[in-house]
């Protein structure tokens, strides 16, 4: 089906690389356009509202857990290459990464299974209350803040890392014609379960086929798929 592509928003050019009279300036297309936006905004305004008594009982939990942050923000790839800083609840140690290199050079297997899929089954990092927020996707609710600002979609591909989007190759043009996604194909077909080569071929699919209807059935999807818990780790 075809993509209805709506004009969004603006990059200016590197103005510390090239003199300001020459700049060029890149207009960017938002797949779905201005009716995908409309529907993020209503459907994400709703789900916020009614996810606040969520909202504090996290909170409480997490600071109970080990009083560090209630949120992490992790720098994405967004729209046209745009970064953005993802929110979700906060749900590793403080100072994980440092755990995770740890770990990773004891242990060959969990090694390979990380440079596979950028993800652990058995991830040393997380915290006791972490754990059930990943497996519930409740730690991915904040995003929904980052759908409102235009950040992200309430379907779409899962935002990448700078470093992720090498593994996109050719189909890396697909990716960055869309905003991120709280949920997506990936999501409703296995998660981390799917290899990450099968991930991209998801997200280009996703891209090149969009339509109204399929954004609704993901989202219909979705539901089951996270009771089901499937790959959710």
């Amino acid at each position: 089906m075809a993509r209805i592509l709506q004009k969004e928003y603006v990059i200016k050019g590197n103005h510390d690389a090239i003199d300001s009279e020459e700049a060029s300036i890149s207009r960017v297309y938002a797949l779905g356009g201005l009716y995908k936006r409309l529907i993020d905004i209503v459907l994400a305004s709703v789900a916020l509202v009614l996810a606040i008594p969520i909202f504090a009982i996290v909170a409480v939990a997490i600071k109970l857990c080990d009083r560090g942050p209630i949120f992490f923000k992790h720098e994405r790839v967004g729209l046209g290459g745009k970064t953005f800083s993802c929110m979700k609840f906060r749900t590793m140690r403080v100072r994980s990464e440092i755990h995770l290199m740890q770990y990773l050079e004891a242990d060959p297997t969990a090694a390979e299974e990380w440079n596979s899929k950028q993800k652990l089954s058995n991830d040393p990092r997380i915290t006791a209350i972490g754990g059930s927020l990943r497996r519930s996707s409740i730690d991915e609710l904040p995003q929904l803040i980052n759908v409102l600002k235009g950040d992200m979609s309430l379907v779409g591909p899962r935002p990448v890392t700078t470093e992720e989007m090498a593994r996109y190759g050719r189909d890396a043009s697909y990716y960055l014609s869309a905003r991120p996604g709280l949920t997506g194909a990936w999501q409703v077909s296995g998660r981390n379960d799917v290899p990450y080569a099968q991930r991209v071929l998801m997200d280009a699919e996703y891209c090149r086929t969009w339509s109204l209807f399929g954004d609704i059935s993901i989202m219909l999807r979705t539901v089951p798929a996270l009771f089901a818990q499937r790959g959710s780790y």
